[in-house]
């Protein structure tokens, strides 16, 4: 697979409270804020829910993260639409694959970032 640096690749999705309540049950993370709605009826979507947007791109690439990094900046709740987008700012060919470090800002539907990342792994060839 041909990469670059510079590339972005991005990705969206809206989280239902279905998936929200099926990945506190999958994580063990039941905390109040995941598991009772708040005045406007949602609920709050788990940080790493709302990180595993990129890893939908990650798999597009078959990139294989070796290291994450991830700032939660502000909240997520069911019914929002989060867009990933990930830029590649670097790509080194090695022997064999290829060392790629990405850099992720996750938007939700009113443009308010929410979460920003760095990400090293590789891509084999």
């Amino acid at each position: 697979m041909k990469i670059n640096t510079g590339e972005i690749h991005t990705w969206s999705r809206t989280f239902t409270e279905e998936e929200t309540l099926r990945f506190a049950e999958l994580s063990g993370d039941q905390g109040n804020h995941h598991m009772q709605h708040d005045e406007q009826g949602r609920l709050m979507v788990h940080g790493l829910l709302t990180a595993s947007i990129g890893t939908k791109i990650g798999g597009d690439l078959n990139y294989i993260a070796r290291e994450m990094n991830m700032e939660f900046i502000r909240p997520v709740f069911t019914g929002d639409t989060i867009t990933c987008e990930a830029t590649l700012t670097a790509v080194e060919q090695k022997e064999g694959y290829k060392k790629v470090t990405v850099h992720s800002t996750y938007t939700n539907q009113k443009d308010k970032q929410v979460l920003q990342g760095t990400s090293h792994g590789i891509i084999r060839d």
